[in-house]
């Protein structure tokens, strides 16, 4: 379907300039990656990361979010992809939501967050798409619905 190659790239493209951005600029999320960091750390008892340590995750992120956005776009693996890319954007809602929060940021944080739920719910649907394909659910059925059915003979053939 033409709408398919064309909703594809244009979805992958706000996961592939996001992610270089952050890639390239980490500085700008460092800050809420502080806060994500600190609340996983506290809650596994471990040592805070260290500056240094909370950019190379930041760079690490935005070239996971990149890479999976261009195969997207390009096609390659899209399902695949599409989830991956639902699944690196959880992180970033957690971080952004704005829920309990009481410095100024809050609008800001709300937006961030409702554009992350958004992107989550859109690669979910491009994960989802089969197109027009059998999914594997159904060919696993298939599969062993056609074995069953190979059993009931063989063992009919024995008897009779």
């Amino acid at each position: 379907m033409v709408l398919r190659h064309i909703a594809r790239p244009l979805l992958a493209s706000w996961f592939v300039a996001s992610g270089v951005q952050a890639a390239r600029k980490p500085a700008e999320h460092v800050q809420a990656a502080r806060q994500g960091s600190g609340l996983v750390t506290t809650a596994l008892g471990a040592e805070p990361l260290s500056e240094k340590q909370v950019t190379t995750l930041v760079r690490a992120h935005g070239v996971a979010v990149a890479a999976a956005g261009g195969m997207l776009a390009l096609g390659k693996a899209p399902r695949t992809a599409a989830v991956a890319l639902a699944l690196l954007t959880v992180p970033l809602a957690v971080v952004n939501q704005p829920f309990g929060s009481s410095d100024g940021d809050r609008e800001a944080r709300a937006q961030r967050f409702v554009g992350n739920l958004g992107a989550i719910g859109a690669a979910l649907i491009a994960g989802a798409d089969t197109e027009g394909r059998p999914s594997l659910g159904w060919r696993v059925q298939q599969a062993r619905a056609a074995r069953a059915t190979a059993r009931a003979a063989k063992a009919a053939a024995k008897e009779g």
